[in-house]
């Protein structure tokens, strides 16, 4: 498998399961991955959401996309560091792309429009063929 693969992947099961750690305390949330290319994975969020401030304090993360199938499916792992992104014209795409965001009155210079991604880390997909097998690790960025 190659990084490829994890873009195709993530991009068909945009939903991802992202954790992340306040003080000792692990958390876990669904969230809707806007996109992933070669330049890894891009989320956006708002700084009223408590994940900000998790990440801003430990930027390192995992994330997991998951396609269900008739067994127990596939899923796909991704680890790194978040970066955080203030580009104006990423903050315009996103404003296009995701009308909500718009309805709920942000523009591109709202300050509270946070786009982060993860440009550097690795990834590996598990399904039940692969489940006692020395996971096959793809370095990315």
């Amino acid at each position: 498998m190659e990084f490829g693969d994890c873009i195709k992947f993530a991009s068909e099961n945009p939903i991802a399961w992202i954790a992340t750690v306040e003080k000792d305390q692990p958390r876990v949330r669904a969230f809707g991955m806007w996109f992933a290319d070669e330049t890894g994975f891009y989320f956006q969020t708002a700084t009223i959401k408590e994940i900000v401030a998790q990440l801003q304090t430990n930027p390192k993360v995992e994330f997991a996309f998951y396609q269900p199938d008739d067994m127990t499916g596939t899923m796909l792992r991704v680890s790194g560091e978040v970066e955080f992104l203030d580009d104006l014209k990423l903050k315009e795409k996103v404003i296009k792309d995701r009308p909500f965001l718009k309805e709920l009155g942000m523009t591109p210079q709202d300050e509270r429009l946070i786009i982060f991604r993860v440009a550097k880390g690795e990834a590996h997909f598990w399904n039940w063929e692969s489940n006692l097998m020395p996971k096959d690790i793809i370095k990315f960025g």
